[in-house]
């Protein structure tokens, strides 16, 4: 799409400068803020105050996997504009043949991802509905979410403390 700079997009109301925006308020579903602001997930992302999100090379996919195929239950999400699809369970390891990342094991989670197409890594530490949030999203060359990765919350709906720390480690690692 565009920088995170961009002007709204025609017909909206004026509205303050994404970044500013964020810096107020990370809260919000980020590809609704994108989509308002006419620029592309990754700029809301990126757009985050710094304390709320870490960017790493794409080159960094099989191993930020790996990691987080050690934390149990993960909620899976990918985000289109049709369907939020939820899955959790555990992350199974990957391997590469014909051009895909393949998850396969004993998980709901399995599928083949185009890791190629991987551009950027985030790790996402914000608010999200008035609670805090983690992530670890996975964006394409477009800017665009191919899916993002949360850590679990338990039965209180508070995050499960062994995963966050788990999730700040590989963010540290990773940096």
């Amino acid at each position: 799409m565009s920088s995170a700079t961009a002007a709204p997009v025609e017909g909206a109301e004026a509205r303050v400068p994404l970044a500013e925006r964020m810096r107020a308020n990370p809260d919000g579903i980020i590809e609704k803020i994108a989509h308002d602001y006419g620029v592309s997930t990754l700029d809301v992302v990126k757009a985050l105050p710094q304390a709320h999100r870490t960017i790493v090379a794409f080159e960094k996919f099989s191993r930020t996997l790996d990691a987080i195929g050690t934390w149990g239950d993960i909620l899976f999400i990918v985000h289109t504009p049709d369907i939020v699809l939820e899955c959790e369970g555990p992350l199974p390891a990957g391997t590469y043949s014909r051009g895909y990342y393949n998850l396969h094991g004993d998980s709901p989670i399995g599928g083949h991802i185009r890791a190629e197409n991987c551009a950027a890594i985030a790790f996402v530490s914000r608010p999200f509905m008035g609670r805090q949030s983690c992530s670890v999203q996975f964006f394409n060359a477009n800017g665009e979410a191919m899916f993002k990765i949360f850590v679990r919350r338990d039965e209180a709906r508070n995050l499960i403390p062994e995963q966050v720390a788990a999730f700040e480690a590989l963010r540290a690692d990773l940096a």
